[in-house]
């Protein structure tokens, strides 16, 4: 740990030319990522599902896209003349572009639905404008368009406006929220700049990151979501910390070396503990948490990096200018320890009955992680997730629940040598009389052939929503009942079920087998750290049983919201009654990490106050008091930003930001300022219990001596 003071120091020494290093870097990887260029994963379908779509790219046995026309009408039907005129124009329209037409009636014959294939490049603007303007002739009825290219579009569209307005307010957001924890502009942009030198340097990483593992569309938002997070999180550690002795009447150099070789350690714990968090995605192996783990790595990388580097060359160089920039009468956090008095209130009343305080915040956190109990997982379609208030994401749920035969499909992949065609297609034909009398999918059948006649894809509309218990049902009897006893028995072929609803099932499964390692090797190398770092055993076991806590009550607040539906008007989504089925580990991994950077932070300077000589309970006042602005502002700043996804318009983006800033409310507040002083309270010396046997472990000196003549 000496290294961090050391380069703090030379920081110092050499200000500029730290900051021109820093900032090559930046500009450096940028470079590399634009002469690299981002690979895109194309799916993230793991199992049987993957080994599909792999079979259709290799043989280029692709399903066709679809575009439909929707003609309705409340009083008329098919027969009405009217009606016919509507549907006979919407046709002409759609034939134009799209090969393969067909017209089919619903039961009730009040809505007709022209289907049109892909067979070559077309204008998908141009043909919903056209199909629409159909509607303005035929004023009678109702006339609508959309397709899985124009839905698709739409949805893109939707979630592109929405990040882009999340990462826009996230800047403007986290510099509101510190403008109130210093009061001052100077000091409030250090963070912001920090954090956004350290994004700007992990997305030049991602394009490097992305040949080795191409990433997924949602990566980038995150390496923004945890960069901007433990950016200013570091940068705050620095900046209060060397502000606080600075004003303590050290002068500013001995201010920031102290700093360095205090918070600049913390850091550098605390990183460490996020990063190896992060790395548990890597266990499940499903290449989109693979890309997901290599940015945030990355990105909480470039924020540690800078905050030991070219950091202390900012401070070094403002000085006291750091405090420029104040606005009269604003309102302020207090993030000095002198200054506050909420905290140290609400401190010794948590002090004066740990017992009580302890039981009733336990108590709390459990009961709010009961629900948890029940957490139903799916992963559903893009259709699914998309808000309903794009005209052609309503209109594709609406002719899905009026035309079964519209449904998400499973598709069946079969390939092998021109030599087996004939006996596949014998097979083929045989699945589809099977996968209609046992009721599992809906006519009409699709089958689609390469070029080569070596490989087909036959879609079968499962019976069902397509995320649903019906269709997953019915999706087992097709993989282990009807393929095995039709093209199972055809020998010489590869053969595959694939689909949406696969997808679900194989990667919700994956998942769930793969959630119990990444769980134990995150708790057992936090506990490792932890014991190494602050040479205690309950320290470790203690933080471990209180993120847990943390964790559970958040995922019981993510069931009471989702999976029920009084919540929807208030959020402005649609309950499918399940949770994303990657969230769960996802905001394990995340909370986990970001709860250690509070809880490192706060027993780092509790160990300090020990051993400067104060008694445990003392030192916990102490140092939970002089961090809890800290944390307030770093957790005020993550619930802000995190609460703008939570407002977006996909479920999966939603439900994200929701959890995890519920979850950082929760650990700011019940953990961190009653749960933690409470147990330390109670436990008092034994806090920092270490067996003989483990006294020979390596004396890190997380905190050096501090300089000071009172506290």
């Amino acid at each position: 740990m000496r290294s961090v003071a050391a380069i703090a120091r030379w920081s110092a020494r050499h200000p500029w030319r730290a900051v021109a290093l820093w900032l090559a870097f930046v500009v450096a990887v940028g470079a590399a990522g634009v002469a690299t260029g981002i690979e895109s994963l194309s799916n993230g379908a793991v199992g049987e599902s993957a080994r599909g779509y792999e079979l259709i790219d290799e043989h280029q046995a692709y399903t066709p896209a679809r575009e439909y026309g929707y003609v309705h009408s409340d009083t008329l039907t098919a027969g009405d003349r009217a009606f016919g005129a509507a549907v006979r124009d919407v046709t002409a329209r759609m034939s134009r572009d799209l090969g393969d037409i067909q017209v089919r009636t619903a039961r009730d014959r009040h809505a007709v639905l022209v289907v049109g294939q892909w067979t070559h490049p077309y204008d998908v603007d141009k043909l919903r404008a056209s199909v629409l303007a159909a509607g303005t002739a035929h004023p009678q009825v109702t006339v609508e368009e959309t397709g899985d290219i124009s839905a698709s579009d739409a949805r893109d569209r939707v979630v592109s406006s929405d990040l882009r307005r999340a990462e826009l307010l996230s800047v403007p957001v986290t510099l509101f929220v510190l403008l109130f924890a210093f009061g001052a502009l100077v000091a409030a942009l250090v963070p912001v700049l920090l954090a956004l030198t350290a994004v700007a340097g992990a997305f030049g990483l991602l394009g490097p990151i992305s040949q080795v593992f191409p990433l997924d569309d949602a990566t980038k938002t995150v390496v923004l979501l945890i960069g901007m997070a433990v950016g200013v999180d570091y940068a705050l550690f620095y900046v209060i910390r060397s502000r606080q002795e600075r004003r303590r009447g050290l002068p500013a150099r001995e201010a920031l070396e102290l700093a360095a070789r205090t918070s600049g350690r913390t850091v550098i714990v605390s990183g460490t503990t996020v990063a190896f968090a992060m790395a548990g995605m890597y266990i499940i192996g499903s290449k989109i948490f693979n890309g997901i783990a290599s940015g945030t790595i990355a990105v909480i990388l470039c924020a540690v990096a800078g905050s030991v580097t070219v950091l202390p060359a900012v401070l070094e160089l403002l000085g006291p200018k750091i405090d420029r920039g104040r606005i009269p009468f604003l309102p302020h956090l207090h993030t000095e320890s002198s200054a506050s008095r909420c905290w140290p209130a609400v401190i010794d009343r948590v002090l004066r009955r740990p017992a009580l305080s302890c039981a009733l915040s336990a108590a709390l956190l459990v009961a709010l992680a009961l629900p948890a109990l029940g957490l139903h997982v799916s992963k559903p379609s893009d259709n699914a997730l998309s808000s309903q208030s794009e005209p052609e994401v309503a209109t594709f749920a609406r002719i899905r629940a009026e035309f079964p035969g519209t449904s998400e499909p499973a598709i069946v992949v079969v390939a092998g040598p021109a030599s087996r065609r004939a006996a596949a297609d014998l097979a083929l034909r045989r699945l589809e009389s099977l996968a209609v009398t046992r009721g599992v999918a809906h006519r009409p059948f699709t089958v689609s052939t390469n070029a080569d006649q070596t490989a087909a894809s036959l879609e079968l509309p499962l019976i069902g929503a397509g995320d649903n218990a019906a269709s997953k049902r019915a999706l087992g009897i097709l993989r282990r009942e009807l393929v095995p006893a039709t093209l199972g028995k055809v020998p010489g072929i590869d053969v595959a079920v694939t689909g949406a609803t696969a997808e679900d099932v194989d990667f919700t499964r994956q998942m769930k087998h793969g959630v119990p390692y990444v769980i134990v090797f995150v708790l057992v190398f936090a506990f490792l750290l932890l014991l190494v770092s602050f040479r205690s055993i309950v320290v470790p076991l203690k933080a471990i049983v209180l993120n847990l806590l943390s964790v559970g009550a958040s995922y019981g607040i993510l069931v009471l919201v989702f999976q029920h539906h009084w919540a929807e008007s208030l959020l402005g989504f649609k309950s499918n009654g399940a949770i994303i089925s990657w969230l769960p580990l996802f905001l394990f991994v995340v909370l986990f990490g970001l709860s250690m950077d509070y809880h490192v932070f706060i027993l780092s300077r509790v160990r300090e106050a020990v051993d400067d000589g104060m008694a445990t309970g003392e030192a916990v006042r102490h140092g939970i008091t002089v961090t809890a602005g800290v944390v307030t502002s770093a957790a005020l700043v993550m619930v802000g930003v995190f609460a703008l996804f939570g407002s977006l318009s996909s479920l999966d983006v939603k439900q994200a930001g929701v959890g995890l800033a519920v979850a950082v409310l929760l650990d700011a507040t019940i953990i961190r300022a009653v749960l933690l002083p409470a147990s330390m309270e109670l436990l008092g010396e034994w806090n920092w219990y270490l067996p003989r046997f483990l006294e020979r472990l390596p004396k890190t000196q997380l905190e050096a001596p501090p300089v000071r003549d009172s506290v």
